[in-house]
């Protein structure tokens, strides 16, 4: 590839822009992120393309393989563009239909669009879907829009302008006085103010100095980081890069997690591409600053997304946090000054740059800027990546973004923040989503894992399984960690197996104080949130656990008989037609018995009945 001088760069921009603008061919935008490569996408994809040749359509349309579309729970998903038609669910078998249908006889495929799951309308129009329009793309700008491994997509959207303004036009101390203006708070979890975390890295005195970046995203039900690299991942290395000349920095590291093989296969064919076209490496754009970025690859511990102990996993030790301070931005990395910030954050900076703080600080609330990135997952209708600015309402993000709760159960809670997070539950779903307001009704931000549960959902056995996780992930430096957490399980699986006291309540509110006060890093400081936030919230099932020996929402499984209530059960059939183990005797118009000898308490026959009649 030609190396790009800043004029250069101005030039493949216009041109590849004039191009765009001229063509007089539609594109195909295929979603190709992990979620719709796992429901098929790449055999559509190659569908399209054979029956796109076959038909003598060519000239007309250009298939794309984008990164994450953002609405998982839809995929595979295609897009017309210009159009913007939506379509949904697709199957490679579905493919000469669409193509006949909408390319050649400019019909919409009505079976294969959008339905709103509460006014059961087809909505042909991406841009009319909920789910988007009440979306802010920023970080998420070029999602679905183009081919993640192609620069000249990147560089056509105004892709290193940022960079080019920053090494070319601003001092370092103009870099971070930008983004200090534009509020821009780490998107990790914690909300450390970003520009006032690289003014100290850039006033700590070292000819070595590192820029890494953290994408070992752990939390269950977090897909952000991975979406965002997988889609668009010259935005987070053009942020690197910026980060770099801040603090005067000339290597980086991407700390991605192994489980991540499409991020890391697009990342580094990005580093590459870039590095090729003089966007990286020695004297880029010809400004005398050099950059070298490099991915490591950490094998899943999640403790390892803990700052100190990611970095000493770079350097080939165990990841273990270590105390603090000395802070990383004193001695970080091979105890040299280094800063630390993750995907997200590292995706806003070259627009800051470019557009000015100022701009970015316009959304927002007045303590958290910008807009925030979620992965909502659960009992939702509309699952997928969305960014909404700061301090709009969780009962937005759920009904209005995420379409509500399925089959017209009731919501119950919201979990916020990941496995360290709290359950918050239906009175403050009001409550804007910004680092400080979250923090008063019990949970914490984190990197953006929203995870909703309806009326079937047992609050006890949801702090249960979230302290499994936490316990399980323990590196095991600090004993109030280690040993804590454990305790704190034990005593959720003897309250879920109905064998619990109201002591074993108090002991895990007495425990909460001591491990939060006590625990070396992150992880265990907040280890306790899912249980202080469901006793705060949901104390009352935790009572009927203990002192009822019963379960309200019939989740666990030690509290259930397993029987047919006679006066409820209707003789319809289902749970016998249903059940793996053939455990339930039913014939037709008699009602159903279960025999408890063969009953393995699957809880299918509970799930499948509709009449509550499973006891």
């Amino acid at each position: 590839m030609e190396k790009l001088t800043f004029e250069g760069l101005q030039q493949r921009q216009k041109a590849l822009s004039e191009k765009a603008a001229s063509a007089h061919v539609s594109q195909l935008l295929i979603c190709g992120g992990t979620g719709c490569h796992a429901t098929g996408s790449i055999k559509v994809i190659d569908a399209i393309r054979e029956e796109i040749r076959k038909q003598g359509l060519t000239d007309k349309y250009e298939v794309v393989e984008t990164g994450c579309n953002g609405f998982c729970a839809m995929g595979p998903i295609l897009v017309v563009h210009p159009e913007g038609v939506f379509y949904q669910k697709l199957k490679a078998d579905d493919v000469p239909t669409l193509v006949q249908e909408h390319l050649i006889d400019g019909k919409h495929v009505e079976k294969l669009l959008y339905k709103d799951p509460n006014t059961k309308k087809r909505i042909p129009l991406q841009d009319d879907i909920p789910f988007f329009s009440h979306q802010m793309p920023r970080v998420l700008r070029n999602k679905g829009l183009i081919d993640p491994e192609s620069i000249d997509d990147y560089i056509r959207r105004d892709g290193y302008q940022g960079t080019a303004k920053a090494l070319l036009e601003m001092a370092p101390e103009e870099i971070i006085a930008e983004v200090k203006t534009s509020g821009l708070r780490g998107r990790g979890g914690a909300g450390f103010p970003t520009g006032l975390k690289w003014e100290f890295a850039s006033k700590s005195p070292s000819e070595v100095k590192f820029v890494l970046c953290n994408a070992d995203e752990g939390d269950p039900g977090a897909f952000m980081d991975r979406s965002i690299l997988e889609a668009d991942p010259h935005a987070v290395i053009e942020g690197m890069i910026i980060a770099a000349k801040a603090i005067n920095a000339h290597q980086g590291y991407v700390y991605a997690r192994t489980e991540y093989p499409l991020a890391i296969k697009r990342l580094q064919k990005a580093i590459d591409d870039a590095r090729a076209m003089g966007l990286m490496g020695e004297n880029i754009l010809g400004s005398g600053f050099d950059f070298e970025l490099e991915i490591y690859q950490g094998a899943g511990a999640f403790v390892c997304g803990e700052e100190t102990a990611l970095m000493r996993s770079i350097e080939g030790k165990r990841g273990m946090p270590r105390p603090r301070p000395p802070f990383p931005a004193h001695k970080g990395l091979w105890e040299k000054p280094t800063i630390l910030n993750n995907v997200e954050s590292f995706a806003n900076v070259a627009q800051i740059i470019l557009n000015g703080g100022e701009w970015y600080a316009s959304v927002g609330t007045e303590k958290s800027k910008g807009t925030k990135v979620f992965a909502i997952s659960g009992d939702v209708n509309n699952i997928g990546l969305v960014e909404v600015p700061m301090g709009a309402s969780l009962r937005g993000i759920v009904y209005d973004v995420g379409g509500g709760i399925p089959k017209k159960k009731k919501f119950k809670a919201v979990q916020l923040g990941g496995p360290s997070g709290g359950c918050i539950p239906e009175q403050y779903l009001d409550t804007p989503v910004d680092y400080d307001e979250i923090v008063k009704v019990g949970a914490i931000m984190g990197s953006g894992g929203v995870i909703v549960m309806d009326e079937d959902t047992c609050m006890v056995d949801m702090a249960r399984f979230f302290m499994d996780f936490i316990q399980d992930e323990s590196c095991g430096k600090c004993t109030p960690c280690r040993e804590g957490t454990r305790r704190f399980l034990q005593l959720l699986e003897k309250i879920c197996d109905g064998k619990g006291e109201l002591a074993d309540i108090d002991a895990l509110e007495e425990m909460a104080v001591v491990i939060k006060e006590t625990a070396l890093c992150g992880l265990g400081q907040t280890a306790a949130n899912p249980v202080l936030s469901t006793l705060r919230y949901f104390r009352d099932e935790y009572e009927a656990h203990v002192l009822e020996k019963r379960c309200p929402a019939k989740r666990c499984v030690n509290l259930l008989k397993f029987e047919v209530d006679p006066d409820k059960c209707t003789a319809c059939g289902m749970c016998f037609k249903a059940c793996p183990a053939d455990a339930v005797i039913w014939k037709k118009k008699e009602k159903a018995v279960i025999d408890k000898e063969k009953c393995v308490k699957c809880l299918t026959c509970f799930a499948k009945c509709k009449f509550d009649a499973i006891n």
